[in-house]
């Protein structure tokens, strides 16, 4: 993930106040990614939240937080981090 993705993620906030459902911001902003189900690492989410990486790394044994383990890593699809940080349900 590059500065210029890290910027658009932070971006998704000021969209939301444009459009009503979360879904079709969702949808609209996964559109400029030619894999919409890369990893991110949990230094990529702790840049993003603004917080600490002992704070992300318990965010992601956090329940509710759709991280998976691969070997001794821990990552999260794109996708899934951002229903999560929209606070949409998954299906």
């Amino acid at each position: 993930m590059t500065e210029e993705d890290y910027i658009e993620i932070n971006d998704l906030r000021t969209n939301e106040n444009r459009k009503t459902n979360k879904k079709d911001i969702l949808n609209d902003y996964l559109k400029k990614y030619k894999n919409p189900f890369m990893m991110l690492t949990v230094e990529q989410v702790c840049k993003d939240l603004h917080i600490g990486l002992n704070q992300a790394r318990d965010l992601f044994e956090q329940d509710d937080f759709p991280s998976v383990q691969i070997g001794k890593r821990k990552k999260v699809c794109l996708i899934s981090y951002l229903c999560w940080k929209l606070d949409i349900p998954s299906d």
